[in-house]
């Protein structure tokens, strides 16, 4: 099967960039002929059809200048040159399906309407809450909200839930209008849900409920050796954005005598956090900056306990899988899809978001007992060898893509 990926980043900026090339990877190796279609971007890994990809734009900080500001308003509603882009690479291509990302701003459901005229199936893995939620997170100034399910998009205006900003929060609104009112998604065939949380919230707003499929992701623990000796430091790997929660987890180290934390990712709270740190934990919170693959799990087997202390619904992070396959427990807030994912007292533990004091004693507990945090982790390992196999999840999207009306031969 001719398989093309679609999403704005060709390069690991974040989990649905690190699911989608660990997706094609497992692709390959099953047979599967598959390409790449992005934005352009200095970053982006080498690709077939790169000459195609839509110039690179920056929204976030917004540019300095109206013209600009017009221009990344532009490409956010509608995306001629990703429009054009694809058509181009779909044609040289000639998928079987497309599986399309993180599509959103940069490269918009304009890509979607060559698809729909050349007759090629297209299938949408959903990383976020983008089709039910304006600004992507239900969060209204860092305080979960899901007034939009109810409410319709004008909430995101009346709440300004984009940064505060009134701007930011029209034109995140129109957007979400606009493409309902159009029916910009409507050739999407199947939406693929990490999350039953995600899966239920998706159909509570109305995105096609028909069209959602629940799909655990996976992880391959072949080349994954796991933990073996107890203790390590607290690790915290993923975007410092606001809603991660970093700056709990700073004051929870905080509380906690001797204990380290180490922090791997970059992200627009970077010097707030670092300042933080400095204030609640001096010396013992360690700034590791973006690490490739290889360096994140390194660091993710050291540890004696991985935090997950997001404030919002999250998905399915990866970073969770990680750490469970590499033995390593997990101490997630108890909010979003990550209950699906962390068993208290048998693969890791839950606590409450924003609550520093909760969570610097679910950590002190591994900290303080690491033969039997070791004991989770174990478990956690066996938990996903069993949930998240390669296999079964490449075999449930071979299926997805035969619903969307794929092939159901495999072209030589």
């Amino acid at each position: 099967m001719r398989i093309l990926h679609v999403n704005k980043f060709l390069y690991r900026r974040g989990g649905a960039e690190s699911y989608m090339l660990d997706l094609a990877a497992l692709q390959r190796k099953a047979g599967h002929e598959v390409e790449f279609f992005a934005m352009a971007h200095p970053d982006n890994l080498p690709a077939r059809f790169a000459h195609w990809f839509p110039p690179q734009v920056e929204l976030e900080p917004p540019p300095p200048s109206l013209a600009g500001r017009l221009h990344g308003a532009g490409r956010v509603l509608w995306s001629t040159s990703a429009r054009r882009g694809i058509a181009a690479a779909a044609e040289d291509f000639a998928p079987d399906v497309v599986h399309l990302h993180n599509v959103y701003h940069q490269l918009s459901p304009s890509i979607l309407e060559p698809l729909r005229r050349l007759g090629i199936p297209a299938v949408m893995t959903l990383h976020d809450y983008k089709l039910a939620c304006p600004s992507y997170q239900f969060l209204d100034h860092g305080v979960p909200c899901q007034a939009c399910l109810d409410g319709g998009v004008r909430q995101a205006v009346r709440r300004r839930c984009k940064g505060g900003s009134l701007s930011a929060s029209a034109l995140c609104a129109t957007e979400s209008w606009l493409h309902r009112r159009t029916g910009a998604y409507g050739p999407v065939a199947r939406f693929v849900c990490p999350s039953q949380f995600l899966a239920g919230r998706m159909a509570r707003a109305g995105v096609f409920p028909d069209r959602l499929r629940w799909v655990r992701h996976f992880i391959e623990l072949d080349a994954l050796v796991p933990k073996a000796e107890p203790g390590g430091d607290v690790v915290f790997a993923g975007r410092l954005g606001p809603e991660k929660g970093v700056d709990t987890l700073i004051a929870a180290i905080g509380r906690l005598d001797g204990a380290i934390l180490r922090v791997a990712g970059e992200g627009p709270e970077g010097e707030r956090l670092r300042a933080l740190a400095d204030d609640l934990a001096p010396g013992r919170v360690v700034f590791c900056g973006r690490l490739g693959k290889a360096d994140t799990l390194a660091l993710v087997r050291s540890a004696g306990a991985v935090a997950v202390p997001s404030r919002w619904y999250e998905n399915q992070p990866m970073i969770v899988l990680e750490a469970m396959a590499l033995g390593v427990p997990v101490v997630a807030s108890d909010m979003g899809g990550l209950p699906e994912l962390v068993d208290p007292e048998t693969t890791g533990l839950l606590v409450p978001p924003d609550d520093p004091e909760a969570l610097a004693t679910a950590l002190a507990r591994l900290v303080d007992h690491p033969e039997w945090a070791l004991g989770l982790g174990r478990q956690a390992r066996a938990e996903v060898a069993w949930s998240h196999c390669p296999q079964r999840h490449l075999e449930r999207l071979d299926d997805i893509y035969r619903e969307a009306g794929a092939p159901l031969e495999v072209r030589v």
